[in-house]
C-alpha cells in the first residue's frame, strides 16, 4: 500500500503543478536531487577526482540497485548518458555480417530506427518491420515467419513513446532465444513503471533512461548486457575505463558490461540515478506498477467518454501513458492551453513516428503520462480542463 501523502510530500513540485509528463521527465523526489547536489557541492569543495573517490559507495549503489530491479548481477549493468546512447552501444557491438537482418516493429523510437538505417548502410544489413495485430501489439505469428537464418537481432520497444500499449516482450524474448537471435529491448518508457526481470523477458540487452519513470536526473541512462554473450560483442570505443592497455600492441576489455562505459561521465547524475532506483526498490515496483496502471486506466476510460476526444491505445494491457487527440483543438493548442493552466503534458508528432502515427494519418497526439505520486483529484481536474474548450 502506497502512502500517497508521504510520496507527494517527498516530491515538492506536486504542490505547484499537475505533472502528467512522466513519460517525458518525472518529478525528482528530494532524495534524488539531494544526492546530485551533495556530490556537486563536494566537487566544488574538494575537487572532482577527490569527490569521486569519496563517493565510491554511492557510485556502487547505482549498479546494485539496478541489478536488484532487473534481476541481474551488478556487473551486467553499465551507465550511459541516455537510453538512446545505451541502445546504440548495444546494437553497434553485435558482430554483423553483410546481408544480416534486423527485425523491428512499427512502434520503434525515432532515434533507434535512424540508428538502424545508419548501421544498415554501413554494414549492408536488411531492416525488416514486423506488423502489429489489431490490438496494436506484436503479431507473434508474423514475427516467427519473418525469422530466417540471416536474422541477427530482434529490436523491440517495450512501450512506445507515442502510445501506451505494452508489448509482449517476454513472448518475443522466447522466440529470440529459440532461434538463437540477439534480443535488444528498449525499456525507456517501461523502466520505473513496470516490473522488469531480464530472465523472464529473455532479452540479451535492455536499455533505459533515468529521467522518465525512474525519477532520476536528466543525462542518465543504463544498459543491461547478458553475461553469457558479452564476450561475443565488440564495443564501439575503448578508453582507460572500458579497457586495460596491456602493451604497445594490445589491450583487454573490462569484464562484464563496464566495457561499454567511458571514464568521463556524469558522476553526480549516476549517483542520483542510483538513489532513484533504490527509492523505487524500497517502495516496491509491484506497488508502483499497480498504482500507475489504475490511474492510467481511470484516465483512459474517462477521456474516452468525452465527445471530442479519441484515445489511441488499443491493447488490453496498457501502461501509464495515455495518448489522445481532440476534434476541437490541435495537439499543440491543447498542450499550450493546459500548460498555461499549470498542467504538464507533451505532444508526440507523426514525423517522429513514421512507422506508426504517420501511416495512420495522425498528425500528432497529446501524451498524458501519470505516475504513482499523482492523485485521483488530479485526474478529475485534468479531465475538467480538457473538456473546457
Amino acid at each position: 500500500m502506497l502512502n500517497l501523502e508521504k510520496l507527494r510530500r517527498e516530491t515538492p513540485a506536486c504542490e505547484r503543478i499537475l505533472h502528467f509528463n512522466n513519460a517525458g521527465s518525472s518529478l525528482n523526489p528530494w532524495v534524488v536531487s539531494d544526492a546530485v547536489l551533495r556530490h556537486l557541492q563536494r566537487e566544488q569543495e574538494i575537487g572532482g577526482y577527490e569527490a569521486a573517490a569519496e563517493a565510491e559507495q554511492a557510485q556502487q549503489l547505482f549498479y546494485t540497485a539496478m541489478g536488484k530491479y532487473l534481476g541481474c548481477a551488478a556487473d551486467e549493468i553499465a551507465f550511459a548518458e541516455s537510453a538512446s546512447r545505451a541502445w546504440t552501444l548495444a546494437l553497434f557491438s553485435v558482430p554483423f555480417q553483410a546481408g544480416d537482418e534486423v527485425i523491428t516493429f512499427p512502434s520503434e523510437y525515432a532515434s533507434n530506427y535512424m540508428s538502424l538505417l545508419h548501421l544498415a548502410r554501413q554494414k549492408n544489413l536488411i531492416v525488416k518491420v514486423c506488423p502489429f495485430n489489431e490490438s496494436g501489439q506484436v503479431d507473434l505469428i508474423a514475427l516467427e515467419s519473418m525469422i530466417s537464418s540471416k536474422t541477427r537481432v530482434i529490436a523491440l520497444t517495450h512501450v512506445a513513446s507515442q502510445r501506451g500499449d505494452i508489448q509482449p516482450a517476454a513472448a518475443v524474448g522466447k522466440l529470440a532465444r529459440e532461434h538463437s537471435i540477439y534480443y535488444l529491448l528498449d525499456a525507456c518508457q517501461s523502466a520505473g513503471q513496470l516490473a522488469l526481470d531480464v530472465s523472464t523477458l529473455g532479452c540479451h540487452f535492455l536499455a533505459g533512461t533515468g529521467r522518465k519513470y525512474l525519477r532520476g536526473p536528466r543525462g542518465t541512462g543504463f544498459l543491461y548486457v547478458d553475461a553469457e554473450i558479452v564476450e561475443q560483442l565488440t564495443p564501439s570505443f575503448a578508453d582507460l575505463h572500458s579497457a586495460q592497455w596491456l602493451s604497445t600492441e594490445s589491450f583487454a576489455w573490462q569484464a562484464g558490461a563496464r566495457r561499454f562505459e567511458s571514464f568521463e561521465r556524469h558522476l553526480a547524475g549516476m549517483i542520483g540515478l542510483g538513489a532513484a532506483v533504490n527509492y523505487a526498490n524500497n517502495i516496491g515496483i509491484q506497488h508502483i506498477e499497480k498504482r500507475v496502471q489504475e490511474l492510467a486506466s481511470d484516465l483512459r476510460d474517462r477521456l474516452s467518454q468525452l465527445d471530442p476526444i479519441q484515445v489511441h491505445e488499443r491493447a488490453e494491457e496498457c501502461s501509464g501513458i495515455v495518448t489522445f487527440s481532440s476534434s476541437k483543438e490541435s495537439a499543440a493548442e491543447l498542450k499550450q492551453r493546459l500548460n498555461e493552466l499549470g498542467v504538464n503534458v507533451s505532444v508526440s508528432k507523426s514525423e517522429n513516428a513514421q512507422l506508426d502515427l504517420a501511416r495512420e494519418g495522425v498528425a500528432a497526439v497529446v501524451r498524458a503520462s501519470v505516475h504513482y505520486y499523482n492523485s485521483d483529484e488530479e485526474i478529475t481536474r485534468f479531465l475538467d480542463l480538457v473538456a473546457s474548450v
